[in-house]
């Protein structure tokens, strides 16, 4: 019946947010409003609120409502990349983060759509936003196209799609990221963490097997901060496949201490009473059974014994190149 008037404005927004009636209706999915207040001349369907400076598109596009982006997509006076003036987050964006596959299906149809637009807060393109959140349908529709970098790190950390999915153990996307042209090694800003590294540490056996497969991996990086190996970290938690899996290639060192307290990977074994781990490193000829650390000279025999590991000291007791008798420095 309003609408009906020539006297009433459809297109007025409140004074306090700048939310005008179509505003209102398509945030709130009232889409028969919607799509009455789209046939208005007057009306402009491209307004942004002035809290977060989203338009209805972004809005829509955030939550899911495919009914009121497909009349929004019909207009000719939409921008279908404008950016939120809070975080510069396109709606594709935010459709990619929360997940709705339909929505960027109906966005990719469109010509003009910019694909690989990053957030201004973090730097997260809509692709890095999906594999986070293991959304594998919208990472494989992105991956399909051609003006998507499908190694574009963050800028907070330098995390990769593939660094993400790597810790967070999304087997598929990693495996669509590794079918592209990434490097598979690209560690992280933060700490020198590469994915491997960080799927190791986490027992992500899985992943680890797939990131092995590629030659430009590097099976021995260690991070920055306490200088700790693929192979340290697995062996400290005692994830076996995973220690098994990296002493099978040919470019491991199984005696890298962490530049921390000095502790190889067979004394953070030893000392945690990682039996299977102990005996794999064991089997190595390149082994040394008795590097003390550097805190307390502390040999992995004195901390398996401390620690009661009994079978760890019976392993360790069979070589002939472990010193029983060697005492910790705090001994004087």
């Amino acid at each position: 019946m309003l609408l009906e008037r020539n006297d009433v404005n459809p297109d007025i927004p409140d004074t306090r947010s700048c939310r005008t009636p179509l505003w209102c209706a398509a945030v709130n999915r009232h889409e028969g409003i919607v799509k009455m207040l789209l046939q208005q001349n007057d009306v402009n369907p491209d307004t942004p609120d002035t809290e977060y400076r989203r338009t209805l598109l972004s809005w829509a596009a955030g939550n899911g409502y495919e009914g009121v982006i497909s009349m929004l997509l019909q207009r000719n006076d939409i921008n279908h990349n404008t950016p939120d003036t809070e975080y510069g987050r396109t709606p594709l964006w935010w459709a990619a983060a929360n997940g709705h596959e339909e929505v960027i299906r109906m966005l990719l149809e469109r010509n003009d759509i910019n694909l690989d637009t990053p957030d201004t807060e973090y730097g997260q393109t809509p692709l890095w936003c999906a594999a986070v959140n293991q959304h594998e349908g919208i990472v494989k529709m992105l991956l399909e196209r051609n003006d998507v970098n499908p190694d574009t790190p963050d800028t907070e950390y330098g995390r990769t799609p593939l660094w993400c999915a790597a810790v967070n153990r999304h087997e598929g996307i990693v495996k669509m990221l590794l079918r592209n042209d990434i490097n598979p090694d690209t560690p992280d800003m933060q700490h020198d963490r590469t994915p491997l590294w960080c799927a190791a540490a986490k027992g992500n056996e899985e992943v680890v097997r797939m990131l092995l497969q590629h030659n430009d991996v590097n099976s021995n990086t260690s991070d920055t901060k306490y200088g700790r190996t693929p192979l340290w970290c697995a062996a400290a938690k005692g994830h076996e496949e995973v220690v098994g899996m990296l002493l099978q290639r040919n470019d491991i060192n199984p005696n890298t201490p962490d530049t921390e307290y000095g502790q190889t990977p067979l004394w953070c074994a030893a000392a945690r009473g990682h039996v299977g781990v102990v005996r794999m490193l064991l089997k190595r000829n390149d082994i040394n059974p008795d590097t003390p650390d550097t805190d307390c000279g502390r040999t992995p025999l004195w901390c398996a014994a401390v620690n009661q590991h009994e079978g760890i000291v019976k392993m360790l007791l069979q070589r002939n190149d472990v010193n029983p008798n060697t005492p910790d420095t705090e001994c004087g």
